[in-house]
């Protein structure tokens, strides 16, 4: 099965598949270290990607579905496939502005009761520094400013393993 093959050649992460697809991400695991998979998730990968079903297909399998009506929720999700990524991405970057927003809300609400109950330490820092240092990853996760763990860089470790191009 070509299903990590055709993840890393795309350089998506195994959480954006699962995303485009609507199969768990645990699931994708599963599939790409050879376990057998369900007629509907290899179908649903199989619309991700845009290829065909028949594809992903192993013996024994029949299909529970039309063909043609394979074939054309295989084209609609090609369709979707750059959308449905945008969303992704909108949906993490909404997810840190939130945490950003938490974090300035909950260090506002204890730098008064730091103030309030002892003024001469200021144990609030500390909170900061710690929670500051989560938030300044989760931004860089969403931003993909971390070279090791995004898709693209699973593609290039595979193409040096290889010695060639996926």
């Amino acid at each position: 099965m070509p299903i990590q093959k055709l993840r890393l050649q795309r350089g998506w992460s195994q959480e954006q598949l699962a995303l485009l697809s609507g199969v768990s991400a645990r699931t994708i695991q599963r599939i790409e270290r050879g376990q057998s998979a369900s007629v509907d998730s290899l179908k649903a990968i199989a619309a991700a990607f845009g290829v065909d079903f028949s594809e992903f297909k192993e013996d024994g399998m029949t299909p529970t579905a039309d063909p043609a009506i394979d074939r054309v929720t295989t084209q609609a999700a090609t369709a979707r496939t750059e959308e449905a990524l945008a969303f992704s991405h909108v949906r993490r970057v909404k997810g840190l502005y939130i945490h950003l927003a938490q974090y300035i809300l909950v260090l506002c609400v204890l730098a008064v009761v730091n103030f309030l109950t002892s003024p001469r330490y200021w144990w609030v820092g500390w909170v900061a520094l710690g929670w500051g240092t989560g938030v300044a990853f989760h931004g860089l996760r969403v931003f993909d400013k971390i070279p090791f763990l995004n898709g693209e860089w699973e593609r290039r470790q595979v193409e040096k393993q290889l010695g060639r191009r996926l």
